[in-house]
């Protein structure tokens, strides 16, 4: 059956230059070198094609991915320069050498070497105590040491690269992409040696005030982008069912963990980004496992809770906006908006056609942010740091995904530019008329 289908949809690419070249032909006996060598070439294609259903991703629209797979299989030239792009960063990802919370000097307050650890990115010593303790904040401000002593850069390395190598072995078919993401899985998350206990109980500690915290689950939505990652090794051999049972065997204590625990709790009632990138996680995560009522549950708060109470009627977000960085919060706030309304069409809640009865909405919040998108365009904050305003650009393409707005396609165009590494949008954009 699979190789059937497969078969059906290689022929649509192999049967029209058959048919053209039979027809140049016409009137004379084909040569049979040449074609046995197209039946041949042929045969082979039906043997690589990656097969035609929809990969069980969440963040990324399946949809979209198969239908511009095959677009990409016909000639399409925009897209053959995102995968060619594509494919230059995953065989650099090929060295990556497999990571683990095991190679962190800093080791979280249980002792146990296999606990996630972080800490606070904008908590320093203070410098009127002998010992620093306890620390204070400076918003805003990273602490390079709480890069330096946690997992968190590794961890968001570590599901961004299973993710980029997805995509490549889903449009390539080279298991080599395949089989560098399921060894950086297996290396964090199920080798007994190196695996990490799932939960983020010891995120984002604080020296001499908390040995981790709630907001420290923030971290934990790098997760989300390995899991659509790993849905999209789906038919390789590379990540056979055994890994897979084991992995939905971790993500299903740690979603345990993620619906009980206080520091989950605590994050749950953040009313700023923290609470939508939690809600997100948590739906995303349902899904995932098939728990799609809780998902639909929690999508459904998006319009009861978050967005009226972090949006304002003319699309401001006062949590994000008395920020240090305001720009960037506004952004990661709607990040994750718009991600829980991609979720949402998972389970029939439309998020981007929401608005309560005095204007509060999702478009009304990206229609404030998305002049920003123009670096020329002058913020009206006064910032600590310049933010990456092309983020603005994959929130544009969300929207227009719900309706067109010839104000939105045009900010689209004239700012889209090249892509940079990391940056797959184009991926399932570019041959969109």
């Amino acid at each position: 059956m699979i190789f059937a289908k497969r078969r059906s949809q290689v022929g649509r690419v192999c049967d029209p230059p058959f048919r053209a070249w039979s027809a140049r032909r016409a009137g004379h006996r084909p040569a049979l070198l040449q074609t046995i060598r197209l039946a041949l070439l042929c045969f082979a294609a039906v043997l690589v094609a990656p097969a035609a259903e929809a990969p069980r991703t969440f963040a990324l629209d399946a949809r979209d991915l198969v239908a511009n797979r095959v677009r990409l299989a016909r000639g399409d030239a925009a897209l053959a320069r995102e995968v060619a792009a594509l494919r230059a960063e995953a065989d650099q990802l090929l060295e990556l050498k497999p990571a683990s919370v095991l190679d962190s000097p800093g080791v979280a307050a249980s002792g146990d070497p296999h606990d996630y650890y972080s800490a606070g990115p904008y908590w320093w010593p203070d410098p009127t105590k002998p010992d620093g303790l306890p620390y204070i904040q400076r918003d805003g401000v990273v602490n390079p040491e709480s890069r330096a002593s946690g997992d968190m850069l590794a961890f968001r390395r570590t599901g961004e690269s299973v993710r980029t190598l997805g995509l490549a072995y889903f449009f390539t078919a080279d298991e080599r992409y395949a089989q560098k993401a399921a060894q950086l899985t297996r290396v964090w998350f199920l080798d007994p040696a190196t695996r990490m206990n799932p939960n983020f109980q010891h995120a984002q500690g604080i020296p001499g005030r908390s040995p981790g915290r709630g907001t420290g689950l923030i971290e934990a939505r790098h997760l989300m982008t390995l899991n659509d990652g790993l849905a999209l090794l789906a038919g390789s051999r590379a990540w056979p069912a055994a890994d897979a049972t084991a992995m939905r065997a971790w993500l299903a204590e740690f979603y345990g963990w993620l619906t009980t625990s206080k520091n989950a709790a605590d994050e749950s009632v953040a009313e700023n980004n923290h609470g939508s990138w939690f809600a997100a996680q948590v739906a995303h995560l349902a899904l995932v496992l098939g728990r799609t009522n809780d998902a639909k549950k929690i999508i459904e708060t998006v319009r009861t809770e978050r967005i009226p109470r972090q949006i304002e009627p003319d699309g401001s977000q006062p949590h994000e906006l008395r920020r240090t960085r305001s720009l960037n919060y506004v952004l990661f706030n709607l990040e994750a908006l718009t991600l829980l309304a991609r979720l949402g069409d998972h389970v029939g809640v439309d998020l981007w056609g929401f608005a309560t009865p005095d204007g509060r909405s999702l478009r009304a919040a990206l229609r404030v942010a998305a002049p920003y998108v123009d670096p020329a365009k002058v913020w009206p904050k006064e910032d600590v740091s310049p933010e990456n305003r092309a983020r603005v650009l994959p929130l544009l393409v969300e929207a227009l995904r719900h309706g067109d707005d010839p104000g939105w396609r045009d900010l689209l165009a004239r700012f889209g530019g090249a892509p940079a590494p990391g940056e797959h949008w184009r991926l399932w954009w570019a041959a969109r008329p």
